[in-house]
């Protein structure tokens, strides 16, 4: 089977809200700490070893621009800044811990996914509506070509209910683990019966992080 188009997910390295477990929105959010500027140092080093990337999207938070700018500067890719790939918006929640906000609502945002969390926050199945409605735009304007995107690890979930088919309702019931700076791959392929299909050829894969850690 043939490649045609490769979509490269990696979640931000380790921020200041996810040491001090705040929910990092918006206004919330302070950048990433040391170990997560060398996390994506070593991401940027891996992937400059393989094969050239041709775009890089990044979300709008700090801590995804951070990211982004590391990875443009070893990559040699400008940024593309796609706001609706962003993290969840949290409402009045931003900046609150993540203990509070679960108890308050009776467990994390994705346990009632049709249900706001904070007043003025999204539900968490209209940010995988929108967060996937994003990730296929990207994809349809670069066909044939090798995406990067500097995300969060909601991104996986909205990747995985796009190229999947899975329902809203999925994430009530699995979910997928992204480790800071971790890698996940998919890809397009076409088969000798021109039908194409996505293929998920790596996923939490941080194989660059062994050792420093």
């Amino acid at each position: 089977m043939a490649v045609i188009t490769t979509l490269i997910l990696t979640r931000h390295g380790e921020a200041h809200c996810n040491v001090a477990r705040v929910a990092g929105g918006d206004r919330a959010c302070t950048g990433l700490t040391g170990r997560g500027r060398r996390q994506v140092e070593l991401l940027a080093e891996r992937l400059h070893a393989g094969e050239p990337c041709d775009v890089l999207y990044a979300t709008s938070r700090r801590r995804t621009q951070e990211s982004a700018a590391i990875l443009s500067g070893r990559l040699g890719l400008p940024v593309a800044v796609e706001p609706d790939l962003s993290g969840p918006d949290h409402g009045d929640a931003d900046g609150r811990p993540w203990d509070e906000i679960k108890a308050a609502f009776g467990g994390p945002p994705h346990s009632a996914p049709d249900r706001p969390y904070a007043p003025g926050s999204e539900t968490w199945n209209q940010y995988l509506a929108r967060a996937s409605a994003a990730l296929a735009a990207v994809v349809q304007r670069h066909q044939g070509q090798r995406i990067l995107v500097a995300g969060h690890g909601e991104t996986t979930d909205a990747a995985a209910m796009l190229f999947l088919g899975l329902a809203p309702g999925f994430c009530t019931r699995i979910g997928f683990e992204t480790s800071h700076a971790a890698l996940t791959h998919w890809h397009m392929h076409r088969n000798r019966l021109g039908q194409e299909l996505w293929i998920l050829a790596a996923h939490n894969d941080t194989q660059h992080l062994a050792g420093h850690q």
